[in-house]
């Protein structure tokens, strides 16, 4: 492990890096690891309180600067796309702006990110699983794009921030007897989300870091509500904090050259000779 490495966490939308990695973002900055985050969007488009367009926008980039602080994080980079959105059934939106980040040239986008990667000298970046993980077309955009700016950097450790499929469905089903899932919630969906545990090549224990992560969600007060009531992100802040810390104190990553069955703890820990 370097003694003072640079990791680049490349996302969506403000809020994603508070359910996917925010953790890993807070224990590497407590390590003394330069942390910079990078979103494609602003996430004017997502379900919230305030009208879709520019005022959410802000809003949310104002929430994504909150919570990059309280992460420890040294830089946030937006990289000036729109939110592609989500149609009806969950993929691509019939009515996305001309600059949605789904439709952008996935070279041009990777030159942007790739020019982030080379001014910081990332040793690191995280993007997505090749679904996007739930399936956001803007998240599987940025696997695409991520991947090839890595390329384009020479960035040597790429990982893709997921989540053990196998865990989450039975948490679920047993989070299901207790707590009322909000509308738009879909067991189903995650049946083909994420990745199977057995592709999963980094379990990080972050406990010792779950307020920062639970401020980090709590953060994006925007995406806490929305529609007709609790979203996804207001229900998993109405966990207990043990039981928070238990469930939100493990984040799984992907890292697709080295060996099937790796099991690693830390994002810069060196695998195994193949």
């Amino acid at each position: 492990m370097s003694a003072i490495s640079t990791a680049v966490f490349f996302h969506a939308h403000p809020d994603d890096e508070a359910l996917l990695t925010a953790g890993t973002m807070a224990m590497l900055a407590a390590q003394g690891h330069r942390v910079v985050l990078v979103v494609a969007t602003a996430g004017e488009r997502g379900l919230a309180d305030l009208a879709p367009g520019e005022a959410l926008g802000e809003a949310r980039m104002s929430e994504l600067y909150r919570s990059a602080a309280l992460l420890g994080c040294a830089r946030v980079v937006k990289l000036g796309y729109a939110d592609s959105g989500l149609g009806s059934a969950g993929g691509v939106a019939d009515d996305r702006p001309d600059d949605a980040f789904i439709d952008a040239d996935t070279e041009e986008a990777a030159q942007r990110l790739a020019a982030v990667l080379k001014e910081e000298s990332a040793d690191l970046v995280t993007i997505y699983d090749p679904a996007g993980g739930y399936g956001h077309p803007d998240h599987v955009q940025v696997h695409r794009v991520g991947r090839r700016a890595a390329e384009i950097a020479g960035t040597p450790i790429v990982l893709e921030a997921t989540v053990d499929r196998d865990l989450l469905l039975r948490a679920l089903r047993l989070a299901g007897r207790f707590y009322t899932f909000p509308p738009e919630f879909d067991l189903r969906t995650f049946e083909r989300a994420y990745s199977p545990g057995e592709a999963i090549t980094h379990r990080v224990s972050v406990r010792r870091f779950a307020r920062q992560k639970r401020a980090s969600m709590a953060a994006h007060a925007s995406q806490a509500t929305g529609g007709d009531g609790d979203r996804t992100l207001g229900m998993m802040l109405k966990i207990p904090g043990p039981l928070y810390r238990l469930i939100f104190g493990t984040e799984w990553y992907v890292r697709r050259d080295v060996p099937l069955g790796t099991r690693l703890k830390h994002p810069f820990d060196i695998p195994p000779r193949a």
